[in-house]
């Protein structure tokens, strides 16, 4: 009797895997097997994904300025002309980033020429549909409208569900990282403006509200805490010389700095023009990438800026990929093909020091 049961339990155990195996061949209970699986109700499949490669792709552009004849056009065509012709690219970014040359909020008119700036709010919600993850802050008008103009900057952005870096309520927020994280990656953004060009009065205190200066040891220091929140640092530096397609030594001195402490790339802005891109000790430090939203139609080089690509994975930086774009219209930046980037890119020669 007992030798009858376990031919019989055998019997059903084998003829439950047969059934199993036919089933699976089939495409309805494959799929439906794969689906299990791929969804981990079976058992844990985490160790699997080292096996495909983690990768985030971070956008940057140059200074964002939607004030003065800008706003003209705004007015003229809606609150998306500036972006339309940009827009697409810029939703392949996983990050996207800018220097927001303005603050956002309420107030009077700017007119053209002036050097106040102010844009009004619901702009914020134009950057957020073009796909803008992050915005320095930390730049010679942000302050425009004092503290209460950045006030309401913090708060629009905040409701747009975009974050922001070189400044704060107070000097620990400003010198604070932001962090962002994509596809398991984390990235530590940081933002400086250079005194030289910006009242002292907008620097953040202990108590009152302001932007992150281009302080060395408050540099480092940042650098040295953002490291240990995050795989990569990026550094935002807003300095330079106005219209020069040089880098200044000021700025060579404080980007490499910045890589020597830590950092794994340095975006710049502010020239209004491009500069050239430096590889640094294996790092990219690009000086400036010029305007991307600006009226400054009076010469070409102001007209002109660039858009770069930088794809991650856990190593560091696996590929990268400059566009060039030309702003017409006052306002609106379109993306150049490969006839009419050369000159701009020509003026972005790759320099590399201590490879």
């Amino acid at each position: 009797m007992e030798k009858i049961k376990k031919i019989i339990l055998i019997t059903g155990v084998l003829v439950f895997f047969l059934i199993l195996a036919v089933s699976i061949s089939q495409p309805f209970f494959k799929n439906y097997f794969n689906s299990c699986f791929e969804n981990n109700n079976f058992f844990d499949l985490k160790s699997f994904s080292k096996l495909k490669p983690r990768q985030v792709s971070l956008i940057a552009v140059g200074d964002i300025m939607l004030t003065r004849g800008v706003e003209i056009k705004i007015a003229k065509y809606g609150p998306d002309y500036p972006f339309l012709k940009t827009r697409e690219y810029l939703n392949t970014g996983d990050i996207v980033f800018g220097n927001l040359e303005t603050p956002i909020a309420e107030g009077r008119a700017i007119k053209p020429g002036e050097m106040l700036f102010r844009s009004n709010p619901g702009l914020e919600k134009e950057l957020k549909a073009s796909n803008f993850s992050i915005l320095s802050l930390a730049n010679n008008h942000t302050l425009n409208f004092g503290w209460q103009g950045l006030k309401e900057t913090f708060q629009y952005l905040d409701e747009a569900g975009i974050k922001y870096v070189g400044a704060g309520i107070n000097l620990k927020q400003a010198y604070s990282p932001t962090i962002i994280k994509s596809n398991d990656l984390s990235f530590a953004f940081l933002a400086f403006d250079d005194i030289d060009f910006t009242p002292e009065s907008y620097g953040a205190t202990n108590d009152l509200p302001g932007i992150a200066f281009m302080n060395e040891e408050k540099m480092i220091q940042a650098v040295n805490q953002a490291r240990a929140q995050a795989d990569f640092v990026i550094v935002s530096m807003h300095s330079g010389n106005e219209y020069h397609n040089e880098a200044s030594e000021k700025q060579k001195r404080f980007a490499r700095l910045a890589i020597d402490s830590g950092a794994e790339m340095v975006i710049g802005h502010h020239p209004h023009v491009v500069e050239p891109i430096e590889k640094y000790k294996g790092k990219y430090i690009f000086y400036s990438l010029g305007n991307f939203i600006f009226d400054q139609m009076w010469s070409e080089e102001t007209r002109e800026g660039a858009m770069i690509k930088v794809i991650f994975d856990k190593s560091g930086v696996k590929d990268l990929e400059i566009k060039a774009v030309k702003i017409d219209d006052y306002c609106q930046p379109r993306i150049l093909n490969s006839e009419e980037a050369q000159k701009i890119l020509e003026r972005m020669p790759l320099e590399i020091i201590f490879e």
